[in-house]
């Protein structure tokens, strides 16, 4: 009998339509994920330079700097990174693609239909597809993978997310009542660990339209990506 590993979620992000581009941010203020290896900071989703690619690009562990040590800025390899996809608007995912650490390098699974999927979607196991892997870059070492009209990267980037997190703080502190023009970017000079996935739009099914009041005629998905810890 196949044992199955299991993920329980830990931290995720929800974004949705990918007729534009769209980005979510949650830096440091997830009270269960905050600090860990499993704090998303960004999620970003988006049609390629190729039109008829869509590329998600999903950002984690924020506010590392650059060089720092290797125990702190690495991917965990009890950490899955998933990446949920919903073509017909149910808001329940169809397709999944996966990402794991394993040794050097990182680990893809999909796109494929998940195992478990609406109120069973806090828990997964690792797709039996064939993984694609590529090894996990460093600052200056990038390595991207290119298979069957994919494309993969996983490694540390510079955080391209700007805000002014201690402004933010004395608004709710009652101590500022808005932000500085300009700002101050608190993620300026920080690195986050990146994992980007490029893939044909023909690889996924195709998405309906007439759900999006601002583009009625334009096929949507819902898209959104979580980290879960093996259980």
């Amino acid at each position: 009998m196949k044992k199955s590993k299991f993920f329980a979620i830990i931290g995720g992000l929800a974004i949705a339509t990918l007729s534009i581009v769209l980005i979510s941010a949650d830096h440091i203020d997830a009270p269960a994920v905050a600090g860990t290896k499993a704090d998303i900071t960004d999620f970003y989703a988006f049609q390629g330079t190729n039109s008829s690619n869509f590329v998600f690009a999903a950002n984690v562990q924020g506010l590392l700097a650059p060089g720092a040590p290797t125990d702190q800025a690495t991917f965990d390899e009890t950490i899955l990174i998933e990446f949920n996809i919903d073509h017909n608007n149910d808001l329940k995912e169809d397709i999944v693609i996966q990402a794991i650490k394993r040794g050097d390098s990182m680990y893809f699974f999909g796109p494929s239909a998940p195992a478990f999927s609406g109120s069973e979607g806090t828990k997964s196991t690792i797709s039996t597809s064939t993984p694609y892997s590529v090894k996990i870059s460093t600052r200056d070492d990038v390595q991207i993978t290119d298979k069957n009209g994919m494309k993969f990267f996983a490694g540390p980037r510079e955080d391209p997310f700007f805000f002014d997190f201690n402004k933010y703080n004395e608004i709710l502190a009652g101590t500022a009542t808005g932000f500085d023009n300009p700002g101050d970017d608190t993620f300026a000079g920080k690195n986050v660990l990146s994992v980007v996935i490029e893939l044909p739009k023909s690889m996924l099914p195709n998405a309906i339209a007439g759900v999006n009041p601002y583009a009625p005629n334009t096929p949507i998905y819902n898209v959104w990506v979580e980290t879960k810890r093996k259980q």
